[in-house]
């Protein structure tokens, strides 16, 4: 492949001041929030530009990024073929660990910085996802407590920045997760304030009248990016571009409309502006993630290694569906969506070939994931006593999953942060029942309401059994049979 450089985009990037910094310069960022700021800067002259921050990890993105002029290719991704931007929104880009802290910290205290965005992953937010509350005994919050000057966490980070504004005299900004929990900005808001107050209260008092934490939701299916993926980028753009992803064409955004310091006309570019943004993330989160973690666990069991070919087989489609329109969707809040609708279309994203989106790519960090994906849901059905087999099956299956060894008695890599804590809860029990009871011990993940609840205790029991005994196709196909 012959070492051409990307082209520049059709807008004059000299014009963009950097007026976001972004914290976790990742392939979903990369395919989202950042394309909707190329499409306002190409058409319609906006000058929103990015600062893109890597904390922990990633180091050779950023470098990449910097030796390309810090411009990188999106490819949409269709059966139909692939199409592609080059996006050059990045005015600026940084490694904790390589640029030093002091060049993120000086970044972002740049009096041009009016929105601060993340996309860390649930686990970056240091939190209980069974409360939502700040975990002061977590690695990197208990580090940076002690040294709040050199923080390594985004919470640490965002605090000591905010810390150095008020002293200088300069205004808050807004903090705004893209990360997939249900009000995701109260959860941000939650953790910084708690972390603020242990540090400094009157700070803390500073931030609670100066900074807004929006809550979003975000939604495009990004795969990991893989060398094949590259490649067919390359071959299609005739240029090696190291920090280029993939995505499916659909892409929403929905964002409350609380900012301190201005933002971008993300409305012209197909976001929503909304006041109250929990009803979508809620759908979004049951009927979307709750769904795909559904497939990836049981899908991974049954030996099939992609979504799409997860909906090769009717049953698992059967079940996928039901399981958003007939347990999930009741749950919800939001007004005027056709959900029946919604749900077809989330199918169809699915079955998009192009995508090869792995099943164990989307089980990672699942102890972070099931209480809003499944685990609330429950909750909802147990107070209203109405049906939820297959979402107990949905939580069995993620207890089959991270025993770590599959049907075929391979060893499954299992990625989590709590991945000690439940290969000991695996250890010390035998499969069946106790392994349940086990895993419900895991108060991080299923609260202290749950492991009490005699109907849940039992509903998932039945389920893994059923699991145990006749394996995830096998179960599936019982499932959908009862449908």
């Amino acid at each position: 492949m012959e070492n051409r450089k990307l082209p520049s985009p059709q807008y004059d990037r000299s014009a963009l001041v950097t007026r976001c910094l972004h914290l976790g310069f990742g392939a979903f960022h990369r395919a989202h929030q950042a394309v909707y700021a190329d499409i306002l800067a190409t058409d319609h002259h906006s000058d929103w530009g990015y600062c893109e921050v890597n904390l922990i990890g990633g180091e050779q993105q950023i470098a990449d990024l910097n030796q390309q002029d810090r411009l990188y290719t999106v490819a949409e991704m269709s059966a139909d073929g692939w199409a592609t931007r080059v996006v050059g929104v990045v005015n600026q880009a940084l490694h904790a660990q390589v640029d030093g802290l002091e060049a993120v910290l000086n970044a972002l205290c740049q009096p041009e910085i009016a929105i601060v965005s993340l996309t860390i992953t649930e686990k970056g937010y240091c939190h209980s996802p069974a409360t939502g509350e700040l975990m002061r005994d977590h690695p990197l919050i208990a580090a940076d407590l002690k040294q709040p000057q050199q923080p390594v966490s985004a919470v640490g980070v965002i605090v000591a920045a905010l810390a150095r504004r008020k002293a200088a005299g300069l205004r808050g900004f807004s903090v705004m997760s893209c990360d997939n929990m249900p009000e995701n900005g109260h959860v941000t808001r939650n953790v910084v304030l708690a972390y603020a107050h242990a540090v400094d209260a009157a700070l803390a008092n500073w931030i609670e009248s100066e900074v807004t934490f929006p809550s979003t939701m975000v939604d495009r299916i990004v795969p990991a990016v893989t060398p094949e993926t590259l490649q067919r980028i390359a071959e299609q753009t005739g240029v090696n571009d190291p920090v280029a992803v993939a995505c499916e064409p659909f892409r929403q955004w929905v964002i409350e409309d609380n900012f301190v310091a201005g933002r971008p006309a993300w409305e012209k570019a197909g976001a929503e502006l909304v006041q109250d943004v929990l009803p979508f993330e809620e759908m979004k989160l049951r009927m979307l993630n709750g769904s795909h973690s559904f497939l990836a666990y049981l899908g991974y069991l049954a030996g099939y290694p992609l979504i799409n070919v997860c909906m090769e087989d009717a049953n698992f489609r059967t079940t996928a569906r039901a399981l958003m329109l007939n347990e999930q969707a009741p749950t919800l809040k939001v007004k005027g969506v056709d959900l029946s609708r919604y749900a077809d279309s989330l199918i169809a994203r699915y079955e998009n070939t192009a995508l090869a989106h792995r099943t164990w790519q989307i089980a990672m960090d699942g102890s972070q994931k099931l209480p809003q994906r499944m685990l609330d849901s429950i909750r909802w059905h147990l107070a209203n006593g109405s049906s939820w087999s297959l979402l107990a099956l949905g939580v069995a299956g993620w207890m089959r999953y991270v025993a770590g060894v599959d049907e075929q008695g391979e060893a499954i890599e299992i990625s989590d942060p709590l991945k000690a804590d439940i290969a000991a809860k695996v250890a010390q029990s035998e499969q069946g029942e106790a392994r349940v009871n086990a895993l419900l011990d895991l108060s991080a993940i299923f609260g202290n309401d749950l492991p009490q609840n005699p109907a849940f205790v039992k509903g998932v029991t039945a389920a893994y059994l059923v699991l145990l005994d006749k394996g995830a196709k096998e179960t599936i196909k019982k499932y959908a049979m009862m449908l």
